[in-house]
């Protein structure tokens, strides 16, 4: 296991007026990278053959290192590459998941913003669950068994997988006959969550977390615009087409204004909570997934503890961040601030693991 220590001990030996910005190219790396040269920082991107010309074209981005795989990262040759250029590595659902929450709490030996802790916790939809019922969210009913359900389920699968494979179930047998026809892997099917379907108005609020201040802000929100059941209300019930839950796109979106004190007071339970079930607790951006009910109640169904998809709806800002800032903040630029501000006061190693 890579340990805090050891991680505080290569920070000491970085020169910090020459630190890099890395994560993966994919995901939200565009704007992590616009964010470090808008901040002053340089910025690395890790990218596959694949898409290293693709990247390289955006003229704010300041270096390319092209791998075979996503997961050469774990290399000690990439780290070294990495350590030597004073990189501080943000993640993003790609980076978990092409990497694994797993190996990076075991074997990514450079520096990160926020804890590699929490992606174990984000990773594990049990200790997802956990985690908000210690922060007093109200949460979908879960069924361990699927000749319980008793109402309409959507069956979701582990890791950040985009929606993928998810699907709607009435009861036992169309449970069965929609899971057995997935070309997934058994360890996938057997890690499936199969939970109430709630409801309502989804949002999507993204938060940033500052140990430094012990602040908690609200950058934006946006809901997911998701191929194909977003399209089917153009389609007649009789073309019997299978609702599939995979991710395209991202619609901003604005919170009724009554509503955002409780949304406030969730996310400032849910880092309490961190704090609590594992150290140092949550840091830097997260997003709460959740159902606003006909009551204007929330439910949480998913807590994802790093930079979404979704902020890429706010390069430029968004209409919360423009409130908090007189200048545009995207969440990756937020990030990027993060890591200047902490170098500036000497505090490093309070905001990376």
């Amino acid at each position: 296991m890579i340990t805090k220590k050891g991680i505080d001990e290569i920070i000491r030996g970085y020169d910090v007026r020459k630190l890099t910005v890395c994560t993966l190219g994919s995901h939200s790396a565009l704007q992590i990278a616009k964010g470090a040269r808008d901040e002053g920082l340089a910025n690395l991107l890790v990218c596959t053959k694949k898409n290293a010309a693709f990247y390289k074209d955006w003229p704010f981005v300041d270096e390319v290192l092209v791998v075979d795989s996503y997961k050469d990262v774990l290399s000690g040759k990439v780290q070294e590459k990495l350590r030597d250029r004073n990189a501080v590595i943000v993640p993003h659902g790609s980076f978990v998941e092409y990497v694994g929450a797993a190996n990076i709490l075991e074997g990514l030996d450079v520096p990160m913003l926020g804890s590699r802790i929490v992606l174990d916790w984000e990773s594990d939809r049990k200790k997802q669950f956990k985690w908000l019922a210690e922060a007093g969210a109200r949460l979908p009913r879960e069924y361990k068994n699927p000749e319980d359900i008793d109402r309409l389920v959507i069956v979701k699968f582990p890791g950040a997988r985009g929606g993928a494979g998810y699907f709607l179930a009435g009861d036992e047998k169309e449970y069965t006959r929609k899971m057995n026809s997935l070309d997934l892997p058994d360890g996938v099917k057997a890690g499936c969550m199969i939970q109430e379907y709630v409801v309502g108005t989804r949002f999507y609020p993204h938060f940033f977390y500052s140990p430094l201040d012990d602040s908690l802000q609200l950058l934006g929100m946006d809901i997911r615009y998701e191929s194909n059941v977003d399209g089917l209300s153009r389609i007649p019930e009789a073309a019997g087409i299978e609702p599939s839950y995979v991710v395209t796109g991202n619609i901003p979106v604005v919170m009724r204004e009554s509503l955002l004190p409780g949304l406030m007071d969730l996310g400032r339970n849910v880092v309490s909570a961190s704090k609590k079930l594992f150290a140092p607790g949550m840091l830097g951006a997260f997003c709460l997934e959740m159902i606003c009910t006909p009551e204007l109640g929330f439910v949480c169904f998913e807590v994802s503890a790093r930079i979404v998809a979704g902020t890429n709806a706010f390069i430029n800002g968004s209409p919360y961040s423009s409130l908090l800032y007189d200048e545009p903040m995207s969440c990756g630029r937020r990030m990027c601030r993060e890591i200047k501000e902490a170098a500036a006061k000497k505090r490093l190693s309070e905001v990376l693991y």
